[in-house]
């Protein structure tokens, strides 16, 4: 529940600032279990922002406080928490580690001006934070690298060093190593390598600075050259690497200085050790947050049109400037209503301000175009679930508005004489399919309340209202999204149930077929009379209905064959085998019969309808399924596996090619029949250790094999 007081554990005001170059924007990414959200916590409370990290209240933290997040054990979606170091605001964004809730981690990073990857120095990292790296990379985001978990007994500080140097590449580097306790498991300190300082955190937080004891010397003298080189290699003074060599010692505040720079423009990425449980090297992580990390001043902003598409000037950073701000994302608090999180990179937002809201279309979605003038009410700072309000947001900065009444994840708030359209950020495309099901029809009322509201505030899920099979089918990231999803309905008091995903076939003939249709009824006095005879040809996939008439002699008369085309058509709609669609027809009207009192309109509709029916029990009808091309990216490694998988689904490889995006990557390309991708998201996932992707796109139909279409007569029988 979204408070406006503070809650929680929060301790002291919401923090503020007045100019861009005291923001700094981080966004916290690694692989699920990395510890993300724990030293989130920790950093909070080691700069008093709240009193302990942990839980604090029915199992939820700061930062985990979805219900959604306390069934699932782990992050389910993105969180700011804000805190206040050396007079440098930082707005941490922490982000899922789990792939399904890729949409959260890309709207952190659409937030943030630089990336700090966790890596666990237990577990590693996952091939999804290896991919993720590559990607701040091709946009050069400054990144640093925090070693966490070092209070487990397995941890292994340096291998996780050397696995980010493997995996990462050059210029990864700590600043600092562990220092272990008299038992030679604990890490009770760091090494400082720069300044050659012990940190020791025996006494807690700040920790006790002292000279190195003689057995630290060798550890610090053979990285502390490393890292020198590296640094030195960065720096914007060409004559500083000769200096190095000829033996000159290089001061530690040109060391520090250097550093920064390479930081900042994203060259250099310095790995610091921390330990959320114990404290150890939470105030170094702080002082590269703030000092290394650049404002949002040194970062580079989106591009900007007008509402009509219009090309406009670059953005700058400037509280003066005109407003832009755009909603990284939207919640529901069932308390509150509409939360929105907003990052402003140009002007400053203030409470009652009337500002302009426009998004970019999305149908499939139910969200088209829209722009509208909205007031802005309150302005907050959000800590988690704490909202502390706040007189203003400056460009650079992040904060929360609440009850605004159409803005939705990606739309742009711009000011009302002067509106604007920030370019959109890339989102993968939802390929899981859930078919849900209201139990009443009070749920239904409810369902589609709640659907509105979270389509809204997520754009990796899509609603689909399938008017083939009469299905609402909710398009997921992944099974754990799906589950979120569903969780989030039920909390919203939707009862629902969930139903296998019916894929839109379609129904042909294979032969040619004649088809009797007499329709004769007497009732009431009045009668109704109508025959008409029919041939049934097949025509090649993709072209469509034909309807010709041949009738000689007036058989049927001229104004009833517009009512036979009219039936055959209905009955073609409610299909012949399974009640889908029939296509890729030609029907020959040629006979029939016509009676001068009881034929009507509706009589001839039903013979042809009749007609049809008759046809298909001597022309063999059968199912058509469709096909979809299937474009899988996945790591060299991985290609067998994902090709026999293909043959598995009675797939058609068409070719492969390396991945011009990525080194190590290949592009498969395939033709597969669309029932056997219902459940490819998450089994291509499995294949790969969640690094492989696909999309997909309709080809054509093809016929089903006999054994299947059988199976669907069997469990969908026409009537």
């Amino acid at each position: 529940m979204a408070q406006k007081s503070q809650e929680k554990g929060v301790t002291g005001g919401a923090p503020v600032v007045t100019e861009p170059g005291r923001v700094r924007n981080v966004v916290l990414v690694g692989h699920s279990g990395a510890g993300k959200t724990t030293l989130v916590e920790a950093l909070l409370a080691a700069t008093g922002t709240i009193g302990r990290a942990g839980a604090v209240t029915d199992g939820t933290t700061v930062c985990d406080h979805d219900p959604a997040a306390v069934r699932q054990q782990r992050s389910v979606s993105l969180a700011c928490a804000p805190l206040l170091h050396a007079g440098v605001k930082v707005n941490l964004l922490d982000t899922p580690g789990y792939a399904d809730f890729v949409g959260e981690l890309r709207a952190g990073l659409r937030a943030a001006d630089a990336a700090l990857f966790v890596v666990s120095a237990v577990d590693g990292m996952d091939a999804a934070t290896a991919a993720l790296w590559e990607e701040c990379a091709a946009v050069d985001m400054p990144r640093a690298v925090a070693v966490s978990r070092l209070d487990h007994p397995r941890a292994d500080f340096d291998e996780a060093v050397a696995l980010c140097q493997r995996v990462f590449g050059d210029n990864v580097l700590p600043l600092y190593l562990p220092m272990l306790g008299d038992d030679g498991v604990s890490t009770v300190g760091l090494l400082g390598l720069i300044t050659r300082r012990v940190f020791d955190y025996t006494g807690g937080l700040p920790a006790q600075v002292r000279e190195p004891d003689p057995e630290h010397l060798p550890a610090i003298v053979e990285s502390r050259n490393e890292l020198i080189e590296g640094i030195i290699a960065e720096s914007e003074d060409e004559s500083l690497m000769d200096r190095y060599l000829e033996g000159e010692e290089i001061g530690t505040d040109v060391l520090i200085d250097d550093l920064e720079k390479a930081v900042a423009r994203g060259h250099f990425y310095p790995v610091v050790p921390v330990c959320a449980e114990t404290g150890v090297g939470l105030d170094a992580l702080l002082e590269v947050l703030t000092s290394a990390f650049p404002s949002p001043l040194e970062h580079d902003l989106p591009a900007v049109t007008g509402v009509d598409g219009t090309p406009r000037p670059p953005l700058a950073c400037d509280p003066d400037g005109p407003l832009v701000a755009e909603v990284v994302k939207t919640t529901i608090d069932r308390h509150v209503g509409r939360v929105s999180l907003v990052r402003v990179f140009s002007g400053t937002l203030r409470p009652e301000q009337t500002v302009h809201v426009s998004g970019h279309g999305l149908a499939e979605r139910g969200h088209p175009d829209h722009d509208a003038d909205e007031r802005v009410g309150h302005i907050y700072t959000p800590l988690g679930a704490a909202l502390r309000e706040v007189s203003a947001c400056v460009a650079g900065d992040i904060c929360a508005i609440t009850k605004s009444g159409s803005a939705e994840t990606g739309d742009t708030i711009s000011a009302k004489d002067e509106p604007l359209l920030v370019a959109p950020w890339e989102m993968p495309e939802p390929l899981l399919p859930v078919a849900i099901v209201a139990r009443s029809r009070s749920d239904e009322d409810a369902l589609a309340r709640n659907l509105a509201r979270l389509v809204a505030g997520d754009p990796t899920l899509r609603l689909e209202r399938n008017a083939e099979t009469h299905q609402l089918v909710l398009w997921c990231m992944g099974e754990a999204h799906a589950d979120v999803v569903l969780d989030r309905l039920r909390a919203g008091g939707v009862d629902l149930d969930t139903e296998p995903v019916r894929v839109a076939l379609r129904e042909t003939f294979t032969t040619s077929a004649k088809g009797h249709g007499r329709h004769v009824k007497q009732s009431g006095g009045h009668g109704q009379y109508a025959v008409c005879d029919i041939e049934v040809e097949p025509l090649p996939r993709g072209a469509g209905f034909e309807f010709v008439d041949r009738v000689v002699g007036g058989a049927v008369p001229h104004n009833y064959i517009p009512s036979v085309e009219k039936g055959v058509r209905a009955q073609m709609e409610r299909g012949l085998v399974a009640g889908y669609p029939v296509v890729d027809l030609r029907v020959t009207l040629f006979d029939g019969k016509a009676h001068s009192v009881d034929s009507s309109d509706a009589a001839f509709q039903t013979a042809g309808a009749l007609a049809l029916r008759d046809a298909a029990e001597k022309g063999q009808p059968t199912l058509l399924e469709p096909i979809d091309e299937v474009t899988i990216r996945v790591p060299d490694p991985s290609v067998g596996a994902v090709m026999g998988d293909l043959s598995g689904r009675r797939g058609r490889v068409l070719g492969t090619e390396p991945d011009p995006d990525g080194e190590g990557r290949t592009l498969v390309r395939a033709e597969v029949p669309a029932t056997e991708l219902l459940r490819y998201a998450v089994e291509l996932r499995s294949m790969t250790s969640g690094t492989g992707t696909f999309r997909r796109s309709f080809v054509r139909y093809d016929p089903m094999p006999p054994h299947l279409a059988d199976q669907v007569r069997k469990e969908h029988p026409t009537t």
